[in-house]
């Protein structure tokens, strides 16, 4: 394996979500140079993804000048519990059938190259504290609100991971003990209640129980092709079930925030993902459930606003993880 380190070199960043793989090359000033997508068919199990991700790797490798030993390292942010340590995808809702991946150890056998794995909502966490909405603060909460809902967690400056890797799971903080079902086992965890695939969810009930939108002509009366970007446009049209719904989510998204803002007291929480894109429509609500909930002291820190990396952020966060270590 690759042992030097060189600052100069870039890091080939690996961003894995439930729907689409990310990869980008990362410079030393953290500019993205050259970026590729691939969709991850979580639905044929780990092997089949494992294997995209490593053509993707091996056509940036065969590019130009651009070899293992031209990079700094491979650095892999994945969605899930991820065990930094030794390398571990140890369980994701969102990527179903992966137990105990060792993803690190594979792709440095394959490569060797020095290469690090770690959780992609810390990873967008890092990006946004370092590069985005949290530069100057030392205390703050990273929420990713898109198909599913994770979570970053940055104390004093530095990423808090925990005794194992596993903190910042935001999503599955139980809301409603009685609630729906989760993905992950348990039932109301925030991401059943506020993420985008249960506001699209949302809105096809109601719909489907004879509520009245804008949605059913914007799908073409195709109710399964409802997301949340749609209801989304509904909302910003001015439909009253949208917006309801959106503010039903939003509102579930506050509870969640009054407990990071009582247990962590930050001075910021970023929310990025997809749904972050609905802007005011989502966090305004949400505000106002802190303002409301929250003890005084903590709600008067925290100023809760969207991020602003955008889909980089899990890459460009892999990439500062791999020059932290």
């Amino acid at each position: 394996m690759q042992k030097t380190k060189n600052n100069e070199l870039p890091v080939l960043a690996i961003d894995i979500g439930g729907t689409k793989t990310a990869a980008a090359l990362i410079s030393p000033d953290n500019r993205v140079t050259d970026k590729a997508h691939s969709p991850t068919p979580v639905s044929e199990g780990p092997q089949p993804v494992i294997n995209r991700i490593f053509s993707m790797i091996d056509r940036f490798l065969s590019q130009g000048n651009t070899g293992p030993a031209q990079l700094y390292g491979i650095a892999i942010a994945a969605a899930g519990a991820i065990d930094t340590d030794k390398g571990l995808i140890t369980s994701s809702p969102n990527l179903p059938g992966w137990v105990n991946i060792p993803l690190r150890d594979m792709a440095r056998k394959r490569y060797g190259i020095n290469t690090c794995l770690l959780n992609d909502a810390n990873a967008a966490a890092l990006a946004e504290h370092r590069l985005g909405a949290g530069r100057g603060t030392n205390n703050l909460i990273y929420l990713t609100v898109s198909t599913g809902i994770g979570g970053g967690i940055i104390v004093n400056g530095e990423l808090y991971s925990g005794a194992s890797g596993g903190a910042g799971e935001i999503g599955h903080m139980t809301i409603d003990a009685s609630g729906p079902e989760c993905s992950c086992g348990n039932r109301g965890c925030l991401e059943v209640l506020a993420s985008g695939k249960a506001v699209a969810g949302e809105a096809k009930r109601r719909i489907k129980e004879g509520g009245r939108s804008r949605l059913t002509d914007i799908v073409s009366g195709d109710m399964e092709s409802i997301t949340a970007e749609k209801v989304a446009l509904a909302a910003g049209e001015g439909d009253r079930l949208a917006m309801d719904v959106i503010s039903r989510a939003a509102g579930y998204l506050g509870v969640g925030m009054v407990n990071l803002a009582n247990i962590f007291n930050p001075e910021m929480i970023v929310v990025g993902g997809g749904l972050s894109k609905m802007g005011e429509l989502l966090l305004a609500p949400a505000r106002e459930v802190v303002k409301q909930r929250a003890f005084p002291l903590c709600a008067g820190a925290v100023r809760i606003v969207a991020a602003e990396l955008g889909d980089d952020s899990g890459l460009l966060g892999a990439a500062i993880y791999a020059r932290l270590r």
